[in-house]
Formats: C-alpha cells, structure tokens, sequence
C-alpha cells in the first residue's frame, strides 16, 4: 500500500515537472499555445509519469535490498558507522563557506569534499567501535556510580568449554556469580558447529551446551545478554573472547587452563570454575577421622583406594583386605598435586591394634 502511495506522489511530481518543462520548450521554440502546445503538454506529463514510477520501482527494490543487509549488520558496527559519517558531514559543513569561495569550480568542490568527509568518517567509525563501545560503557558507568552510587555490574563472558562443562548453571542458581553473562555470538557459532559434527561424542557434547544455555535463559534469573559483535580479523575463539573482555570490561568465566593462562598474560580477569570446585573441597587435616569405602586397589602393595563425595582419592594403607567394606579411617597426610588432592589414611582398626 505504501509503495502505491509514493508511486502516485513521484507521478503527480513527474507531471507537474513534465508540464513545466513543455512550457519552457513552447516559449524556446516560440510555438504558441493552442493544440499542439496541449499535446505536447500532455506528451511531456506522461513520459515524466512513466519515468517517475519506473524509478520508484527501481528505487523501492534497492530499499529492500538495503534493508535485508542492514539486517545482517550487527547495531554497534551500525551505530559507530553512523556516528562517523556524521561527524564528517558535520566536518564538510564547518568547512562549506570556505570552500565555496573557490568560483572556478562551482559547486563541485563542496560537494566533492563532503562526499569524502563522509565516507571516511564511516570507515573510521566502523574501525573503531570496540573503542566507541569502551568509551560508551565507561561514561555509561560513572554515570550510574554518581547516580545511584553503586559500582558498576561488569559482564561475565561465558567461553565454549565453560557451557559444555555444566556446572555454570548450578552456580548461577546459587546466586554466587552476579551481574549480566555475556554469550558471544562467535562461541554461539563454535558450539553449533560441535553439535552438527558427524563424531558422536562432540554432537551430544555440543548438544548439551545448547541445552545448558536454554536452561540458563529461561529458568534461571540471571541477566543474559547475547553479543552479536564479532572480530574479524582474528581468527580463534579464545582471542576473540580475550578481546571481547577489553572491550566490555568483564571477566572470562572458563575452565580451560590455556584460556586461563591467556587471559592472566594480557591482564583480563577470569573465573575458573575448576579453580572454584577446588575451592569449596572440604578441608581435611592430618589426624582427623573420615569414614569411606574402599573400592579397589592402590598402586603400592596392601593399598586401598576410596573417594570423597567431590571425587578427591583416598589412599588408604593397609587398606586393600578391607576392599568393598565401609570403615572409618585417621588422615595421615594431604598431598596437593597439580591434577588435584590426594589424601593417604589409615584404618582406624589399625591403629587401635597398634
């Protein structure tokens, strides 16, 4: 219905412009008016009718193509773009009573400038929006700081391993982690990407990430918010997610050791959950009495090995002929290793016989 609308409003334009024109060519000519002045009234009317509604059509489908690629356009690259085209119109403005005074080559200086101006102050908008967004985030801020007088909720950006992993969704049904999880848009990519693979194990893997970040949106009353921005220029996730950080202000929430390394070399902050889990382990000390049970055999000749609830091993000396029974056994030692804790015990039967 709009397209007719604007299709009548050019016609109606197109002829009055046509009637104007076949005047100024009866007066050129010095043919008066009377009926060949009419025609060519009329002639000149409608080929401007015409003329006018083709270009409405032609312009109508550019609208729609400009608008399908706008929408694949992300609103932060559209909105610095546009900032820095106007800043340069703004620019040729400033500049315009100045170079209007060049006689010699009419309007075509102005308008060349401008253009210019323009397209560059789009290009350098568009270079620069992860630095527009920083600067946007940190006014935006302070503001809420003199406001309200709170610090400001920095984003938690969630990286591919960290979703797969799970355990996100517990803690953030804890209320632990506070302020607003940043999903990239990237690691939504990577995590699709697993989940079409033709390897079993990766599909269900990338499968239930995608369960996990469906559970987190609608179950859980944490903020999220969907980061549809991307880096071109760099090629892996992990860069990406680094870069991502900067730009917002935020920490990485991960539980990949590289990732963490990274992140710790270029001065992001990060949240480990493993580094979490090991955290919140119950703390056991030498002398103290635990009851477990003895599952198989230890390495050493006579061991037993037994497990906490967190999956921590015990290694029980003594404790191989108690294998499949539940006994209370006294904490001789704890071992901190890099894969993790290692607890040796005694059984207690033992050491009431010694």
């Amino acid at each position: 219905m709009m397209k007719k609308w604007v299709q009548v409003i050019f016609a109606i334009m197109g002829g009055s412009l046509g009637y104007q024109w076949s005047d100024s060519i009866l007066r050129m000519t010095g043919v008066s008016g009377g009926q060949q002045g009419y025609w060519l009234m009329g002639l000149c009317a409608a080929v401007m009718c015409l003329v006018s509604v083709w270009l409405v059509n032609i312009g109508w489908k550019l609208l729609q193509k400009g608008e399908r690629n706008m929408d694949n356009i992300p609103v932060a690259d559209l909105l610095s773009g546009t900032l820095g085209l106007v800043t340069g119109l703004l620019i040729s403005a400033l500049a315009f009573p100045v170079l209007s005074q060049a006689t010699w080559a009419g309007p075509f200086v102005p308008v060349t400038v401008a253009a210019v101006l323009g397209v560059m102050g789009f290009r350098i908008g568009y270079n620069k929006r992860d630095e527009l967004i920083q600067l946007l985030i940190r006014s935006r801020s302070q503001g809420n700081e003199k406001q309200t007088h709170r610090p400001y909720e920095e984003h938690k950006i969630l990286d591919t391993s960290v979703i797969i992993d799970g355990r996100i969704a517990d803690i953030c049904k804890t209320g632990f982690i506070e302020g607003t999880l940043v999903i990239p848009e990237f690691v939504l990519e990577e995590l699709q990407h697993i989940a079409d693979s033709s390897d079993l194990l990766k599909r269900n893997r990338g499968r239930r990430g995608l369960d996990i970040l469906n559970k987190i949106q609608k179950e859980l009353e944490v903020k999220v918010l969907i980061y549809e921005g991307d880096f071109e220029e760099i090629s892996e996730v992990d860069s990406k997610l680094v870069r991502l950080a900067k730009v917002l202000q935020g920490k990485v929430i991960t539980n990949d050791f590289n990732l963490n390394k990274v992140c710790e070399l270029q001065g992001v902050s990060v949240l480990n959950i493993n580094d979490l889990a090991n955290a919140v382990k119950p703390v056991v000390l030498p002398g103290e009495e635990i009851i477990v049970q003895v599952i198989k055999d230890g390495k050493e000749h006579g061991q037993g090995v037994a497990y906490l609830d967190d999956g921590t091993m015990i290694v029980v000396e003594g404790g191989r002929e108690f294998i499949g029974m539940t006994l209370e056994v006294m904490v001789t030692s704890v071992l901190q290793t890099s894969a993790g804790r290692m607890i040796f015990a005694k059984p207690k039967l033992l050491e009431k016989a010694q």
